[in-house]
């Protein structure tokens, strides 16, 4: 192995995923022996518990072009050999701190949809995804279908673009769960996101009230502006006394647990970090018809698709998986092919193909 200067850069350690997934990247190549730097435009606690001490954190700033000037000044100090970006803002800013060093060492990555952004430079980043993608090293996109949105509909460079799944870290898994353990456990769904809309957590609610299971509990982990909403349809419903809704929890580890299936109720899904979290502890996954959760579950035995909208056959699936929650072995074995070593392996070789020059 060769040991590389990396400075990898995103907005923030806050609540979200591809924070986390920058945080373990980052941690796993400092680990290997990389000189890594973490840089960040503003501080947040909830993902700091995934930086390693190996990791140099560096806060750029929260205005746009005091961070460019911040980065551009780190690049100038440290001179990494690349510096990975993630979330639409981070990569352009990225770029453009970049310019006045005379080469291009970028790799920039793609973590969602334009559905996920609410900002001009998210916009911007689909918007002028073949300027971004040309001007990269390479492109790293979490799924098969984003890598086919970005190219099909954004007209990303094609051949600058790769898919790496994302490395999922998890913990307090129970390597010997039994079928029969899990199906003794309480008729507990958990969701688990941001509460936004494009999450689709008000759908989950109505699907949760269609169940023939009354005695079922719905705990939707996540913090957001959705959050009365939800709790608003679930009055409507008559189900807010089976509703608990925690906040967002760092470690959700202790919920999956408890829980007897997962569900995933999103509009758009690039990936699925939860997904597989989920799969790793075993449970059951009912998740609709989005990219990311469609390629995580590949076997029958792993979970059930339901289409867009679809609420009788969301409760259905649910009231099945509850009922007949299965064996967990295969689950957690598919979990296993999204490890962080896998992930961290599959970037390596890419940073090792990109130092030489871009993908063409």
């Amino acid at each position: 192995m060769i040991r590389r200067r990396l400075v990898f850069y995103t907005t923030s350690l806050s609540g979200g995923g591809a924070e986390r997934v920058w945080a373990v990247l980052a941690s796993e190549f400092a680990r290997r022996g990389h000189d890594v730097t973490l840089a960040l435009d503003f501080d947040a606690s909830e993902n700091r518990g995934f930086i390693a001490p190996e990791v140099k954190v560096r806060v750029l700033g929260v205005r746009h072009f005091r961070s460019v000037l911040a980065l551009g000044a780190l690049i100038a100090e440290t001179d990494p050999e690349l510096v990975i970006s993630a979330i639409g803002g981070s990569d352009i800013k990225a770029l453009v701190a970049s310019l006045p060093f005379g080469r291009r060492r970028v790799v920039t990555s793609f973590h969602g949809y334009l559905a996920n952004e609410s900002r001009l430079f998210g916009f911007l980043h689909f918007v002028l995804a073949r300027l971004w993608t040309w001007w990269s090293l390479a492109t790293v996109c979490v799924s098969d279908g984003l890598r086919r949105d970005v190219i099909e509909r954004w007209h990303a460079v094609a051949a600058r673009c790769v898919r790496i799944y994302n490395p999922i870290a998890v913990e307090g898994t129970d390597p010997g769960l039994t079928t029969e353990a899990l199906a003794r456990r309480d008729r507990i769904v958990v969701g688990v996101g941001r509460l936004v809309a494009v999450k689709g957590f008000p759908f989950l609610v109505r699907a949760f009230a269609a169940m023939k299971d009354r005695d079922a509990r719905l705990v939707i982990l996540g913090a957001g502006p959705e959050r009365e909403a939800i709790l608003a349809e679930a009055t409507r419903l008559g189900v807010a006394d089976r509703l608990e809704l925690p906040g967002y929890v760092a470690a959700p580890w202790e919920w999956y647990g408890k829980a007897r299936c997962f569900a995933l109720s999103s509009e758009v899904e690039a990936f699925g970090n939860v997904v597989v979290e989920a799969l790793a502890h075993g449970l059951p996954v009912v998740a609709t018809a989005c990219d990311g959760p469609s390629e995580i579950l590949d076997d029958p035995r792993l979970g059930v698709i339901v289409p867009q909208g679809d609420v009788e056959a969301f409760a259905r699936a649910l009231d099945a998986s509850l009922a007949d929650p299965g064996d967990p072995a295969p689950r957690m074995a598919r979990a296993g092919e999204f490890s962080v070593d896998a992930a961290v392996d599959r970037y390596e070789a890419l940073f090792e193909r990109v130092i030489a020059g871009p993908l063409r």
